[in-house]
């Protein structure tokens, strides 16, 4: 049961949490872990922002950090698990994810979700809800404590009548 979980990656406290769960999951049932981080478009087009030099350079190698310290968080519970970084920009996140879920034969996914609600997921959309929708296997959604989901909400929510600016 639950031999191959797919465990997708950002770097957030909810992802952390994520990996946890999946992590306590697997040293329950003997699994094994595959962490997923999927470079986008808009994380790209992000970096291009704020990078002067070659950007995906950057945003690869701060994937590859995040990937390898989750690996080492799972050897340290004595869990095994792979990496694979998605940057070909070949689809959406969710696309990714579950694109990487038929490859691997993950028997579940384990994901931590922001639990957005209202402007706040509108603007950023959701990536574990739509995962959820897909997913030709079982999703493990491990949502954030309330305070943190109410804060990350809140840095979404514009005052009633401002604008948000660029």
């Amino acid at each position: 049961m639950y031999q191959r979980i797919l465990v997708p990656v950002d770097g957030s406290s909810t992802s952390g949490r994520g990996l946890g769960e999946a992590i306590r999951l697997a040293r329950l049932t003997g699994g094994r872990l595959r962490l997923v981080h999927v470079i986008d478009e808009l994380s790209f087009a992000l970096a291009m922002d704020a990078y002067a030099g070659d950007w995906l350079k950057e945003l690869r190698a701060g994937a590859a950090k995040l990937l390898e310290e989750g690996r080492a968080q799972a050897a340290a519970q004595g869990v095994d698990a792979d990496v694979v970084l998605c940057d070909s920009f070949k689809g959406t996140v969710h696309e990714q994810v579950i694109a990487q879920a038929i490859a691997s034969q993950a028997e579940v996914i384990v994901i931590g979700t922001h639990g957005r609600r209202g402007l706040g997921r509108w603007v950023m959309g959701s990536s574990a809800e739509h995962i959820l929708r897909m997913s030709p296997v079982p999703v493990l959604l491990v949502r954030a404590p309330e305070e943190l989901a109410k804060a990350e909400s809140e840095r979404f929510t514009l005052p009633v009548g401002e604008v948000a600016s660029q």
